[in-house]
């Protein structure tokens, strides 16, 4: 397979901020292993001499030395036991740093970020849970690595003949390691974009996956979601190989260098340079010289964490939005575009006074979507400034601007406990009371007490429809109402009635404030105060709808259907709902 060329060597500021956090229990890591290698070093030379003493027959000052050997053993066994339990809770806690890091940037990033859904679930379990060791297996390496090297000048000390027949084969063993890591490294960073790039191709299956069944492409969309399953596979066997083909280069080169040693050692003995003990002690420091498997393990664990820190550091390149430190002034909630550039949005200005309920209104493409966005500071636009009751929203401390602006979806997310929390979910928590009311506006009253436990039911036990979760979206907006609410299509799946009774208490029912609602339906932009009319990305008009529905253009926006778009899950039949498109007679106004 033909390899990539290699990326200049960049700095790791992500992977040294690691390291950093797990700094402390990494030093513990680091005394815990220096002081497991120092014990296995002391091992042989002790039982060395022991073995001198016993052969020399002096028994009495052998029993020491058989002590210190008993007390080396058990204290091995014991460091390797706290250096076990050290280590795994150093990981874990890194691991949980790791995550709590990288989704806090993602989610202060907003929608802008730009993180595919499936690969940041990747990143954010499967890397994480590999670079999070890194700061501890550093500390270990070092006691690895102090393990040969420590055995290699013990050898010295004990005879510098055998050592010097060691030192003949290392710089082999050195490159061996170098190609390994530097092998693995690529690898394993194909390996896991190869894996992000399934599992984010997953999600979108499964969040479409009433969209497929109904397609009837099961079976192409299975193919396109494990279309990179080769280069995983060949990338996985890729690893496999070069683990194995470094495995049995040094399962060759070890023991000839083990036997080497034993035999430089043998001829030593031979002529009276070493004793018995000598020989044994030569013999296990050329083994613990040679043992590198432990340091392989380790470096591999270091490659993997590495390349899983890279990815996981561009997670962490989009920009986080930055807040300021003002509170609004008094004021209904003025909104004010000055020549807002954002997506299909082209120098964009635009005024809604306090109070106003303004409907957007424009063909699919027209930027009702982006300009619902930037009102609400879910995004920064590209150019120009928003305003709210002539503040800046950038200048907004980050509670004072979602404390006055709300936002409800088409699509909400549930994200409280239970449904009462999901309602109640937001910056400032309200009563009870206040729940059941932004409830009983938003029509949700009604069926969340149908539920087994009312507003305490677990949201994984409420099973709903698009139209009621749809309805809880608009009660959690309600509960939270500041001097702006925002909803982006958030009607979309409210049969006329239910959508009907909404805006009633968008009109009167809420505080007072101002009320900017992406408008589909032509009886929505009838009750609004002002239709505020895009197209192609720029506002074409502002006035009331009953002026606007004079013009053959605007009236086009409402019958002529956009593509994509369905009828309302509350609908109680199968035929249009009133006020939907097809239900609007373009020759008449509709009554506001």
């Amino acid at each position: 397979m033909a390899q990539r060329p290699r990326a200049p060597r960049t700095p790791r500021p992500f992977l040294r901020e690691t390291v950093r956090h797990g700094a402390a229990p990494a030093a513990l890591v680091l005394v815990l292993t220096t002081a497991l290698a120092g014990a296995g070093l002391a091992f042989p030379w002790a039982l060395g001499h022991s073995l001198d003493l016993l052969l020399g027959d002096d028994r009495a000052a052998a029993g020491p030395w058989l002590a210190l050997c008993a007390a080396l053993t058990g204290l091995t066994v014991v460091l390797g036991a706290l250096d076990g339990l050290v280590t795994a809770t150093a990981n874990a806690r890194s691991t949980a740093w790791i995550r709590d890091r990288v989704l806090r940037h993602v989610l202060a990033a907003g929608p802008d970020s730009g993180a595919a859904e499936g690969d940041l679930v990747a990143r954010l379990v499967g890397n994480a849970a590999q670079a999070g060791p890194v700061p501890a297996t550093l500390a270990a390496t070092f006691g690895a690595a102090l393990t040969p090297v420590g055995a290699l000048v013990a050898l010295v000390l004990t005879d510098w003949w055998t050592a010097l027949a060691l030192l003949v084969g290392m710089p082999v063993l050195a490159l061996l390691l170098k190609v390994f890591m530097r092998t693995s490294g690529d690898t394993n960073a194909a390996y896991l974009r190869a894996q992000g790039e399934i599992a984010g191709r997953l999600t979108e299956a499964v969040e479409g996956a009433r969209t497929i069944a109904a397609a009837g492409t099961a079976e192409r969309d299975a193919a396109r979601v494990l279309a990179p399953l080769p280069e995983l596979s060949a990338q996985g066997h890729r690893m496999w190989r070069v683990t194995g083909r470094s495995t049995a280069q040094a399962a060759a080169l070890l023991p000839l260098l083990q036997l080497i040693v034993l035999a430089v050692a043998g001829l030593r003995l031979a002529d009276g340079a070493l004793t018995v003990g000598g020989m044994l002690a030569a013999w296990r420091y050329a083994v613990l010289a040679t043992g590198t498997g432990v340091l392989v393990g380790q470096l591999n664990t270091l490659v993997r964490g590495r390349t899983a820190a890279d990815r996981l550091a561009q997670a962490l390149e989009a920009p986080v939005m930055t807040y300021g430190s003002r509170q609004l002034p008094e004021g209904e909630g003025a909104l004010e575009l000055r020549s807002v550039s954002a997506g299909p949005l082209r120098d964009v200005d635009l005024y809604v006074p306090g109070g106003t309920v303004a409907a957007v209104v424009g063909r699919s493409g027209s930027g009702k979507t982006a300009l619902a966005a930037v009102a609400g500071r879910l995004g920064d636009p590209e150019r120009g400034t928003v305003l709210v009751d002539g503040v800046p929203l950038p200048e907004l401390s980050r509670d004072a601007l979602r404390r006055e602006v709300g936002h409800a979806f088409a699509r909400p997310a549930l994200l409280g406990a239970t449904v009462g929390g999901t309602i109640a979910f937001g910056v400032d928590e309200p009563g009870p009371q206040a729940v059941r009311a932004a409830a009983r506006a938003a029509c949700a009253d009604d069926f969340v007490r149908r539920l087994p436990l009312g507003y305490d039911t677990p949201c994984e036990r409420a099973p709903m429809s698009g139209g009621e979760a749809q309805r809880l979206g608009l009660a959690r907006a309600f509960a939270h109402c500041g001097r702006l609410l925002i909803l982006d299509d958030a009607t979309s799946s409210l049969d006329s009635a239910t959508e009907l009774k909404v805006s009633r208490a968008l009109l009167d029912g809420l505080a007072p404030g101002t009320r900017l609602v992406v408008a589909h339906r032509v009886s929505t932009a009838a009750r609004a105060d002002l239709v505020v009319w895009l197209d192609g990305g720029t506002v074409r008009a502002t006035a009331p709808h009953e002026e606007l529905w004079r013009l053959p253009e605007y009236r086009a926006v409402f019958t002529e259907e956009p593509e994509g778009s369905e009828e309302p899950e509350d609908s109680g039949g199968p035929g249009e709902a009133e006020g939907s498109y097809a239900s609007v007679e373009p020759e008449e106004p509709v009554d506001g």
